[in-house]
């Protein structure tokens, strides 16, 4: 019981990672608010979580509307006064509309970069206050192997990675002393449904099948599974984790080994 009585946020968690991440933390203790945009898959995971002996709440929110940011914090705040963990894993991938950089469309472009860099930024300005106030937090951002490399087809995904790999550790320069730490997880191809439409659109492209694509990503021939990013989220949000603070950690089966 690693996190027994912590209080944890986790975004985009009604599935695939999320989901593993918000179930790992229950098991080990912890009680959680899950954010997520489909009523039934947050109602879910939270009935399970209950279901482990801990406190949750569901959230309901589209996190790319800028508007929906505030009260996804205030209904947070109104169930939960102390927050002690913050992972930022909601998302875009590059697989809803993947296209080369000259033909990139710019409103894609500005969603992906608000989802995945603007709303992990506003998420830490909301919550940072207490946990330095308390002078004890933890923030995860759930980044990719493509915050350290490009991504052909994908650029605003790779950029907007890249730049939550930046402001992870600035964020964890600035609070050092103030007893939070802030680190992000770079999974691999990991087997969830944003992934899956991308390999469809790759397999297509490169002429190869699925399966073959699956066993060129990395060394273990293999897609991860959410339930593999788990385990490092929970040791990132327990106390066995503090004297780590701005690291991008890979779990990628191999396929980057920096």
């Amino acid at each position: 019981m690693r996190l027994k009585d912590k209080v944890a946020v986790v975004t985009g968690g009604g599935r695939g990672i999320g989901r593993a991440i918000a179930l790992a933390f229950a098991r080990e203790g912890a009680h959680v608010a899950v954010g997520a945009r489909t009523p039934n898959e947050v109602e879910n995971v939270v009935s399970q979580i209950k279901g482990l002996g801990c406190k949750a709440v569901g959230i309901t929110v589209d996190l790319s509307q800028r508007e929906a940011i505030q009260p996804l914090v205030d209904k947070v705040l109104s169930y939960f006064p102390v927050i002690d963990i913050l992972v930022n894993n909601a998302g875009i991938g590059s697989s809803e509309d993947p296209k080369p950089i000259v033909e990139f469309d710019d409103e894609f472009w500005e969603a992906t970069l608000f989802v995945n860099l603007t709303v992990p930024y506003l998420l830490m300005k909301a919550f940072l206050p207490k946990m330095i106030e308390q002078r004890w937090g933890r923030i995860i951002n759930i980044v990719s192997v493509s915050g350290k490399r490009g991504v052909a087809f994908g650029g605003a995904y790779s950029a907007s990675k890249h730049g939550l790999i930046g402001l992870t550790r600035s964020a964890a320069l600035e609070v050092a002393s103030s007893g939070v730490r802030v680190n992000a997880i770079c999974p691999g191809p990991t087997r969830t449904s944003m992934l899956l439409k991308r390999l469809q659109f790759d397999s297509e492209r490169r002429g190869i099948s699925v399966k073959e694509l699956e066993e060129s990503f990395n060394p273990i021939r293999r897609l991860l599974e959410p339930e593999e990013i788990a385990p490092l989220a929970v040791y990132l949000a327990s106390e066995e984790s503090g004297g780590m603070t701005g690291q991008s950690l890979n779990v990628c089966g191999g396929s980057i080994m920096y």
